[in-house]
């Protein structure tokens, strides 16, 4: 009688290519994407710099991660692409990254088999050239795929990075189209949004414009495949956030003297930040646990998506919160970028679903009693 196969062991350790990405992508950042930058572009209304698109996405190649090399990516996976949003999250940088290189992208590949127009697309996603985003409310988990579909009018709300799309992958009762962000009859209205980092908008698409992709059920499928790599990556992202706010607080309070002692040698402030490194620490694993799952097809990769969203939000939250407060008078201020961080933290704690979205989702998958 042969032996049930062992669920392989996840690795939650980085390898030296992916440090390797990881030091030019941050390189990247430094010079282009510190905090002064982002804050006036923040500030400004258009956020978005293209040319750092264009280095971030065609010159380090990090928009065609997910693309297998026979479709113009670079054949990688989730786990250098959580790298990139690791960094993406440590800057708070405007960039349609998770929009358009990882929900919209894979939306894609799950059609890219069976739909030519997919795979061309998909090209152009991965060169960088053109960005794409799927047309459903930012705040839409992985179970919600099955009604991301328009309104009346076809209109959808609260769709991140629309502003910066070329394409938008809009699912319908009819399937799933591609439609040009420039078609005659699309409206892209802005929204005022708490994260001044990732726009959000409503988008008007009338009746079946565009290039339908595929059916209703492959529409589906194909929408929860986006949504479900969305949530799992954006826990990356969630930990990059913890990552800075912790360093800054920590950096701060070793700088910062009150009775002439750095206040971060004070008890109470020691015994904050020891428990917050905990928390990032034990973000980290969930995290990577879920870009791995992720990265190697596993059937357990719901469940570790869940889990990490469960958690990883809650932490971003916490530490973003705990560097506004200790920083003092300096941490409420505009020109310090700690706003930004609680601001981005807050918005992706309800991004690709809450967290107690999150929570029901590992009791029901792992058949565990709910609250």
């Amino acid at each position: 009688m042969t032996a049930p196969a062992q669920p392989a062991t996840p690795d939650l350790l980085y390898s030296q290519d992916e440090e390797d990405l990881r030091a030019a992508v941050r390189a990247l950042l430094a010079d282009r994407a510190d905090a002064p930058t982002v804050i006036a572009a923040a500030e400004s209304g258009t956020p978005y710099d293209r040319r750092l698109w264009d280095e971030l996405a065609s010159g380090i190649g990090a928009a065609g991660l997910l693309v297998p090399e026979r479709l113009g990516g670079q054949g990688a996976s989730h786990r250098e692409a959580a790298v990139v949003l690791e960094e993406l999250g440590r800057a708070v940088v405007p960039a349609p990254y998770l929009t358009s290189s990882v929900m919209a992208t894979e939306t894609l590949l799950a059609l890219a088999g069976a739909d030519r127009g997919a795979a061309a697309l998909l090209g152009e996603l991965a060169s960088g050239s053109r960005t794409a985003v799927l047309a459903v409310p930012f705040a839409t988990p992985p179970s919600g795929a099955g009604s991301a579909t328009a309104g009346p009018g076809g209109t959808v709300r609260g769709v991140a990075d629309a502003a910066a799309a070329d394409v938008l992958l809009v699912p319908t009762a009819e399937g799933l189209y591609a439609v040009e962000a420039t078609a005659p009859g699309v409206r892209v209205e802005p929204l005022v949004p708490l994260d001044l980092t990732r726009p959000l908008a409503a988008l008007t698409v009338p009746g079946t414009t565009g290039t339908r992709l595929a059916a209703p059920e492959a529409s589906t499928a194909a929408v929860r495949r986006g949504l479900l790599a969305g949530a799992g990556l954006l826990a990356s992202e969630q930990l990059g956030i913890a990552e800075w706010c912790l360093t800054e607080t920590v950096r701060y309070t070793r700088e910062r003297h009150q009775f002439n002692r750095p206040v971060g040698s004070f008890q109470a402030l020691k015994h904050r930040m020891a428990q917050l490194w905990l928390e990032v620490v034990s973000a980290r694993a969930a995290a990577r646990n879920a870009a791995d799952a992720l990265a190697t097809g596993s059937p357990d990769a719901p469940l570790a998506v869940a889990v990490a969203q469960a958690y990883c939000s809650g932490v971003a939250v916490h530490a973003a919160e705990a560097c506004v407060q200790l920083h003092g008078g300096i941490g409420m201020t505009w020109e310090h970028p700690a706003h930004l961080y609680l601001k981005r933290a807050k918005a992706d704690s309800i991004a690709c679903g809450p967290a107690g979205a999150h929570r029901d989702a590992v009791a029901r998958l792992a058949d565990l009693p709910a609250p």
